[in-house]
């Protein structure tokens, strides 16, 4: 099936259907959620196929678990979420009415990356579907295993009428962008958005970008080192590095890197149950780490199994330049707050920073010193599994919010109501006016 005929099948259904009501759209919820759950030792098989080793933990976690977490929390709460808001209405236009209501914007385009295959394809639908939209995805040539089953969940979960899968290779993500969407959620990198975005403004199509960028991690003098590594490499080894939100290079302050080398080995995770995806990923790695000083925490595994790797290098080398996206740590020590937040600032936004160890003005000046699309102490990467919290990131990390309440509004159309009634005090003003609009101008002009 091609991106134009999915489009057209679920414009046919939409025109033929309408858009589904509170009660079916909560129904579709709990079905895929449902859907996710039965074929979750399915879901860990492929993906461990697809990347030639993936932990089946951290797929039930991260792929499985999180999709029907997000769709049941979101079924909870949809009949809120769907209630028109009442707004305020200036004196003059009393009695009228008015208030926002949020309806379906249609069909919408989903765009997922190979690095959680499941996740990140299905979690948007849970925002698409509980805004009463029908929806298209397209998963990742690189994770094809996946991609299959996707389709499946979406058939058996949501049926042909709500959803259709597209597979293929990046040209098919070229004309999948190019459709006339209503909406189009694309998560991946940098580059890739800004084609995406280019390629959806011809039609006009709003997009929600999930990017990329270097997240931070600043290790503050008031942290204790060895807790602060074991947390940092806990997110670092989660599916290889090879997540979005992964700590990306770490600002010491206060302490030197062969001290927190010697707290990450102490740590004990030194390789990563997940493997790098393919060789073109590793070679990737190997050039980006080319002119670094490396410090493995431990053998290569099996395949391409990368151990977490501490580096060191110059401020424009390649590795402190782009985003890593893999189990390879840069290590750069600041000679203060003032120093590591000059360090922020001066590179694109990142959709989170980590701080470890800050005092409540230290979290401040970080607070109003950044700009990100999240803030997080003491931990990494967990964030993004609180289905209350809006995800997303800002300039090149990405724009728009996906996950819960603020996914819900991002693909919904927030469409203005307003009832007036027969007498105004704003219908003296129609024409032809008469004295009393010019005595009710100067009232209101005090």
């Amino acid at each position: 099936m091609t991106p134009a005929e999915a489009l057209a099948a679920l414009r046919a259904a939409e025109a033929r259907d309408g858009a589904p009501d509170a009660a079916r759209r909560r129904d579709l919820l709990a079905r895929l959620a449902a859907e996710v759950k039965r074929r979750g030792e399915e879901i860990a098989a492929a993906a461990d196929a697809d990347f030639g080793g993936r932990d089946r933990i951290e797929t039930l976690l991260a792929d499985v678990l999180l999709v029907a977490d997000m769709a049941l929390y979101a079924r909870r709460r949809l009949r809120r979420w769907m209630r028109p808001r009442r707004v305020g209405v200036p004196f003059p236009f009393l009695p009228a009415r008015a208030w926002v209501e949020p309806m379906p914007k249609g069909i919408v385009g989903v765009m997922a990356p190979w690095n959680y295959p499941v996740q990140l394809a299905l979690a948007p639908v849970v925002d698409a579907i509980a805004a009463g939209n029908r929806v298209a995805v397209k998963p990742s040539e690189h994770t094809p295993r996946c991609a299959a089953l996707i389709g499946e969940v979406l058939e058996a979960a949501l049926g042909p009428d709500m959803a259709r899968c597209v597979t293929g290779d990046a040209a098919v993500a070229a004309d999948f962008a190019a459709q006339p969407w209503d909406h189009l959620v694309f998560t991946g990198g940098t580059a890739t958005g800004r084609r995406v975005a280019q390629a959806a403004a011809a039609n006009l199509v709003p997009v929600t970008l999930e990017l990329g960028g270097k997240c931070p991690a600043v290790v503050l003098p008031g942290a204790d080192l060895v807790v602060a590594a074991r947390d940092l490499l806990a997110g670092k080894a989660l599916n290889a590095g090879q997540t979005c939100v992964a700590p990306d290079t770490v600002l010491l302050v206060g302490h030197a890197p062969e001290a927190f080398a010697a707290a990450c080995r102490a740590a004990g995770i030194a390789v990563p149950a997940t493997a790098v995806l393919n060789a073109t990923q590793a070679t990737r790695l190997e050039r980006l780490a080319g002119d670094a000083t490396l410090t493995a925490l431990g053998p290569p595994g099996e395949g391409l199994r990368r151990p977490l790797t501490l580096a060191e290098a110059a401020d424009d080398a390649p590795l402190l330049q782009d985003e890593v996206f893999g189990p390879v740590l840069p290590v750069r020590p600041c000679a203060g707050l003032a120093d590591a937040i000059a360090w922020i600032a001066a590179r694109p936004a990142p959709l989170v920073i980590y701080i470890f160890g800050a005092t409540p003005e230290e979290e401040g000046a970080i607070a109003a010193g950044t700009r990100s699309g999240a803030l997080v102490s003491e931990r990494c990467v967990e964030h993004v599994g609180f289905p209350a919290l809006p995800f997303g990131g800002i300039g090149a990390s990405g724009q728009g919010r996906l996950h819960g309440e603020e996914g819900f509004r991002s693909l919904s159309n927030l469409r203005t109501r307003v009832r007036h009634r027969r007498f105004s005090l704003a219908r003296l003003f129609d024409p032809p006016r008469r004295r009393a609009a010019e005595l009710v101008a100067r009232l209101l002009l005090r």
